[in-house]
Protein backbone atom coordinates (compact mmCIF):
# COMPACT_ATOMS: atom_id res chain seq x y z
CA UNK A 1 0.00 0.00 0.00
CA UNK A 2 1.05 3.57 -0.62
CA UNK A 3 -0.06 6.52 1.41
CA UNK A 4 0.82 10.16 1.67
CA UNK A 5 0.95 12.73 4.40
CA UNK A 6 -0.87 14.72 5.62
CA UNK A 7 -4.23 12.97 5.34
CA UNK A 8 -2.83 9.39 5.25
CA UNK A 9 -5.59 8.22 2.91
CA UNK A 10 -4.79 5.17 0.83
CA UNK A 11 -4.89 6.03 -2.82
CA UNK A 12 -3.40 3.37 -5.11
CA UNK A 13 -6.07 3.83 -7.81
CA UNK A 14 -5.61 7.60 -7.86
CA UNK A 15 -1.85 7.18 -8.05
CA UNK A 16 -2.10 4.75 -10.95
CA UNK A 17 -4.61 6.92 -12.79
CA UNK A 18 -2.47 10.03 -12.34
CA UNK A 19 0.57 8.16 -13.64
CA UNK A 20 -1.40 6.91 -16.66
CA UNK A 21 -2.77 10.37 -17.44
CA UNK A 22 0.66 12.00 -17.15
CA UNK A 23 2.01 9.38 -19.57
CA UNK A 24 -0.78 10.06 -22.04
CA UNK A 25 -0.02 13.79 -21.96
CA UNK A 26 3.73 13.45 -22.57
CA UNK A 27 5.07 14.77 -25.88
CA UNK A 28 6.43 12.16 -28.22
CA UNK A 29 10.05 13.10 -27.49
CA UNK A 30 9.55 12.48 -23.77
CA UNK A 31 8.45 8.89 -24.36
CA UNK A 32 11.43 7.85 -26.47
CA UNK A 33 13.46 5.10 -24.88
CA UNK A 34 10.90 4.50 -22.13
CA UNK A 35 11.43 1.37 -20.09
CA UNK A 36 9.11 -0.54 -17.82
CA UNK A 37 11.97 -1.97 -15.75
CA UNK A 38 12.99 -1.06 -12.23
CA UNK A 39 16.63 -0.38 -11.43
CA UNK A 40 18.62 -3.48 -10.63
CA UNK A 41 18.82 -4.53 -7.02
CA UNK A 42 22.15 -5.09 -5.33
CA UNK A 43 22.38 -8.71 -6.45
CA UNK A 44 21.81 -8.08 -10.16
CA UNK A 45 23.43 -4.67 -10.72
CA UNK A 46 26.72 -5.88 -12.20
CA UNK A 47 25.04 -8.19 -14.69
CA UNK A 48 22.59 -5.47 -15.74
CA UNK A 49 25.45 -3.06 -16.37
CA UNK A 50 27.35 -5.60 -18.44
CA UNK A 51 24.26 -6.29 -20.56
CA UNK A 52 23.20 -2.66 -21.00
CA UNK A 53 22.96 -1.42 -24.60
CA UNK A 54 23.39 2.20 -23.48
CA UNK A 55 26.61 4.18 -23.62
CA UNK A 56 28.22 4.71 -20.25
CA UNK A 57 31.64 6.18 -19.55
CA UNK A 58 33.90 7.31 -16.76
CA UNK A 59 34.69 11.03 -16.78
CA UNK A 60 36.47 13.56 -14.60
CA UNK A 61 34.94 16.96 -14.01
CA UNK A 62 36.28 20.09 -12.38
CA UNK A 63 34.60 20.97 -9.07
CA UNK A 64 36.63 24.16 -8.54
CA UNK A 65 39.90 24.98 -6.86
CA UNK A 66 41.72 22.12 -8.52
CA UNK A 67 39.24 19.56 -7.15
CA UNK A 68 38.52 16.87 -9.73
CA UNK A 69 35.69 14.37 -9.27
CA UNK A 70 35.24 11.09 -11.10
CA UNK A 71 31.74 10.25 -12.31
CA UNK A 72 29.94 7.60 -14.32
CA UNK A 73 27.83 9.15 -17.08
CA UNK A 74 25.13 7.18 -18.89
CA UNK A 75 23.34 8.40 -22.01
CA UNK A 76 19.81 7.59 -23.17
CA UNK A 77 19.03 6.39 -26.67
CA UNK A 78 16.93 9.27 -28.01
CA UNK A 79 17.06 11.65 -30.96
CA UNK A 80 16.66 14.93 -29.08
CA UNK A 81 18.49 16.60 -26.17
CA UNK A 82 17.89 14.99 -22.79
CA UNK A 83 17.52 16.49 -19.32
CA UNK A 84 20.08 15.58 -16.67
CA UNK A 85 19.71 13.73 -13.38
CA UNK A 86 22.54 13.68 -10.84
CA UNK A 87 22.56 10.40 -8.88
CA UNK A 88 23.82 10.55 -5.29
CA UNK A 89 25.04 7.18 -4.08
CA UNK A 90 24.22 5.75 -0.67
CA UNK A 91 26.59 5.36 2.27
CA UNK A 92 28.37 2.52 0.45
CA UNK A 93 29.67 5.19 -1.96
CA UNK A 94 30.31 4.45 -5.63
CA UNK A 95 29.12 0.97 -6.52
CA UNK A 96 27.78 -1.03 -9.43
CA UNK A 97 24.33 -0.53 -7.92
CA UNK A 98 24.63 3.28 -8.04
CA UNK A 99 25.85 3.05 -11.62
CA UNK A 100 22.95 0.70 -12.47
CA UNK A 101 20.49 3.28 -11.13
CA UNK A 102 22.06 5.74 -13.57
CA UNK A 103 21.71 3.20 -16.36
CA UNK A 104 18.00 2.78 -15.63
CA UNK A 105 17.53 6.55 -15.62
CA UNK A 106 19.14 6.56 -19.07
CA UNK A 107 16.75 3.79 -20.14
CA UNK A 108 13.96 6.10 -19.01
CA UNK A 109 15.28 8.98 -21.13
CA UNK A 110 17.69 11.00 -18.97
CA UNK A 111 21.42 11.68 -18.99
CA UNK A 112 22.57 10.33 -15.62
CA UNK A 113 25.67 11.72 -13.90
CA UNK A 114 26.74 9.60 -10.92
CA UNK A 115 29.70 11.18 -9.09
CA UNK A 116 32.01 9.30 -6.76
CA UNK A 117 31.88 11.65 -3.79
CA UNK A 118 34.91 9.94 -2.26
CA UNK A 119 37.06 11.02 -5.24
CA UNK A 120 40.43 12.13 -3.92
CA UNK A 121 39.62 11.09 -0.34
CA UNK A 122 41.25 7.67 -0.32
CA UNK A 123 44.81 6.39 -0.07
CA UNK A 124 47.00 7.92 -2.73
CA UNK A 125 44.24 10.34 -3.68
CA UNK A 126 41.95 7.53 -4.81
CA UNK A 127 38.19 7.25 -4.64
CA UNK A 128 35.81 4.61 -3.35
CA UNK A 129 37.75 1.71 -4.83
CA UNK A 130 40.86 2.67 -2.83
CA UNK A 131 39.16 2.13 0.53
CA UNK A 132 38.77 -1.12 2.40
CA UNK A 133 35.07 -1.97 2.42
CA UNK A 134 34.79 -1.48 6.19
CA UNK A 135 36.20 2.05 5.91
CA UNK A 136 33.80 3.44 3.31
CA UNK A 137 30.91 4.31 5.62
CA UNK A 138 33.12 6.25 7.99
CA UNK A 139 34.72 8.11 5.09
CA UNK A 140 31.28 9.11 3.81
CA UNK A 141 30.25 10.36 7.26
CA UNK A 142 33.44 12.44 7.45
CA UNK A 143 32.69 14.35 4.24
CA UNK A 144 32.16 18.10 4.60
CA UNK A 145 28.56 18.91 3.56
CA UNK A 146 29.62 22.20 1.97
CA UNK A 147 32.20 20.39 -0.15
CA UNK A 148 29.64 17.75 -1.13
CA UNK A 149 27.22 20.45 -2.28
CA UNK A 150 29.99 22.15 -4.26
CA UNK A 151 30.79 18.88 -5.99
CA UNK A 152 27.13 18.24 -6.73
CA UNK A 153 26.68 21.75 -8.19
CA UNK A 154 29.64 21.05 -10.44
CA UNK A 155 28.14 17.70 -11.47
CA UNK A 156 24.88 19.43 -12.41
CA UNK A 157 26.76 22.08 -14.37
CA UNK A 158 28.92 19.47 -16.09
CA UNK A 159 25.85 17.47 -17.10
CA UNK A 160 23.90 20.39 -18.50
CA UNK A 161 26.97 21.56 -20.44
CA UNK A 162 27.08 18.33 -22.45
CA UNK A 163 26.13 18.78 -26.12
CA UNK A 164 23.43 16.09 -25.79
CA UNK A 165 21.81 17.75 -22.75
CA UNK A 166 19.15 20.34 -22.06
CA UNK A 167 19.52 22.89 -19.27
CA UNK A 168 17.06 21.08 -16.98
CA UNK A 169 18.53 19.15 -14.04
CA UNK A 170 17.23 17.01 -11.21
CA UNK A 171 18.83 15.04 -8.41
CA UNK A 172 18.02 11.71 -6.79
CA UNK A 173 19.70 10.17 -3.76
CA UNK A 174 19.43 7.09 -1.58
CA UNK A 175 19.89 6.66 2.18
CA UNK A 176 22.80 9.03 2.99
CA UNK A 177 22.36 10.21 -0.58
CA UNK A 178 18.65 10.82 0.06
CA UNK A 179 19.45 13.15 2.94
CA UNK A 180 22.09 14.75 0.74
CA UNK A 181 19.60 15.19 -2.11
CA UNK A 182 17.24 17.07 0.23
CA UNK A 183 20.13 19.19 1.53
CA UNK A 184 21.23 19.92 -2.04
CA UNK A 185 17.75 21.23 -2.84
CA UNK A 186 18.28 23.67 0.04
CA UNK A 187 21.66 24.72 -1.35
CA UNK A 188 21.24 24.87 -5.15
CA UNK A 189 18.81 27.45 -6.45
CA UNK A 190 19.06 26.27 -10.08
CA UNK A 191 17.81 22.76 -9.31
CA UNK A 192 14.57 21.82 -11.07
CA UNK A 193 13.55 18.69 -9.12
CA UNK A 194 14.78 16.63 -6.16
CA UNK A 195 13.89 13.05 -5.26
CA UNK A 196 14.68 11.72 -1.79
CA UNK A 197 14.74 7.98 -1.20
CA UNK A 198 14.59 7.15 2.53
CA UNK A 199 16.74 10.08 3.64
CA UNK A 200 16.27 12.30 6.67
CA UNK A 201 14.94 15.83 6.26
CA UNK A 202 16.97 19.04 6.72
CA UNK A 203 16.39 21.27 9.76
CA UNK A 204 13.18 23.24 9.32
CA UNK A 205 15.01 26.57 9.57
CA UNK A 206 16.95 25.69 6.39
CA UNK A 207 13.92 24.91 4.23
CA UNK A 208 12.98 28.45 3.22
CA UNK A 209 15.63 28.51 0.50
CA UNK A 210 14.27 25.45 -1.36
CA UNK A 211 12.98 26.35 -4.82
CA UNK A 212 12.77 22.93 -6.49
CA UNK A 213 9.80 20.61 -5.93
CA UNK A 214 10.75 17.63 -3.74
CA UNK A 215 9.43 14.06 -3.91
CA UNK A 216 10.09 11.89 -0.84
CA UNK A 217 9.83 8.09 -1.03
CA UNK A 218 10.02 6.16 2.22
CA UNK A 219 9.64 2.68 3.69
CA UNK A 220 6.92 2.30 6.29
CA UNK A 221 9.24 0.32 8.60
CA UNK A 222 11.84 3.10 8.78
CA UNK A 223 10.81 5.38 11.62
CA UNK A 224 14.34 6.69 12.18
CA UNK A 225 13.94 8.49 8.85
CA UNK A 226 10.18 8.93 8.80
CA UNK A 227 10.08 10.72 12.13
CA UNK A 228 11.80 13.67 10.40
CA UNK A 229 9.07 13.99 7.74
CA UNK A 230 6.20 15.76 9.53
CA UNK A 231 8.16 18.84 10.64
CA UNK A 232 9.61 19.31 7.15
CA UNK A 233 6.23 18.80 5.53
CA UNK A 234 4.51 21.27 7.84
CA UNK A 235 7.16 23.91 7.21
CA UNK A 236 7.21 23.45 3.44
CA UNK A 237 3.41 23.58 3.35
CA UNK A 238 3.53 26.80 5.36
CA UNK A 239 6.03 28.21 2.87
CA UNK A 240 3.86 27.18 -0.08
CA UNK A 241 6.50 24.82 -1.47
CA UNK A 242 5.84 21.48 -3.13
CA UNK A 243 6.83 18.40 -1.12
CA UNK A 244 5.15 15.14 -2.05
CA UNK A 245 5.48 12.24 0.40
CA UNK A 246 4.87 8.57 -0.40
CA UNK A 247 5.33 5.99 2.37
CA UNK A 248 5.20 2.33 1.35
CA UNK A 249 3.63 0.09 3.96
CA UNK A 250 5.91 -2.63 5.32
CA UNK A 251 8.96 -1.66 3.26
CA UNK A 252 12.30 -1.21 4.98
CA UNK A 253 15.15 1.23 4.67
CA UNK A 254 16.99 0.85 1.37
CA UNK A 255 14.12 -0.95 -0.32
CA UNK A 256 15.14 -0.11 -3.90
CA UNK A 257 18.48 -1.86 -3.50
CA UNK A 258 17.00 -4.75 -1.48
CA UNK A 259 13.96 -5.59 -3.56
CA UNK A 260 13.71 -9.19 -2.37
CA UNK A 261 13.46 -8.20 1.29
CA UNK A 262 10.62 -7.97 3.81
CA UNK A 263 8.35 -10.62 2.31
CA UNK A 264 7.59 -8.73 -0.88
CA UNK A 265 7.07 -5.31 0.72
CA UNK A 266 10.35 -3.94 -0.64
CA UNK A 267 9.49 -5.09 -4.17
CA UNK A 268 6.02 -3.55 -3.94
CA UNK A 269 7.54 -0.30 -2.70
CA UNK A 270 10.02 -0.28 -5.59
CA UNK A 271 7.21 -0.88 -8.08
CA UNK A 272 5.45 2.19 -6.71
CA UNK A 273 8.43 4.44 -6.09
CA UNK A 274 10.34 4.13 -9.35
CA UNK A 275 7.40 4.99 -11.67
CA UNK A 276 6.64 7.91 -9.33
CA UNK A 277 10.26 9.05 -9.68
CA UNK A 278 10.19 8.92 -13.47
CA UNK A 279 6.80 10.63 -13.67
CA UNK A 280 8.04 13.41 -11.37
CA UNK A 281 11.20 13.96 -13.40
CA UNK A 282 9.34 13.89 -16.72
CA UNK A 283 6.85 16.46 -15.47
CA UNK A 284 9.53 18.86 -14.24
CA UNK A 285 12.49 18.25 -16.54
CA UNK A 286 10.92 17.49 -19.94
CA UNK A 287 9.97 21.09 -20.70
Amino acid sequence: MTYSFPDLRLRPRATLLAGFMSLMLLPHSATLGMAQSLPADGATATARLEASPRHGEWVWYDAGGGDRVQAWVTYPERSDPAPVVVVIHDIRAMSDWARAVGDQLAADGFIAVTPDLLSGKGPGGGGTASFASNEVGRAIRDLDPAEVNRRLRAAAEYGTSLPAATNRVGVVGFCWGGSTSFAFAVDYGDLDAAVVYYGTSPPTEALSSIRAPVLGLYGGADNRVNSTIPAAQAELERLGKRYEVNIYDGAGHGFLGRQSGRDGANRAASEGAWPATISFFRELLEQ
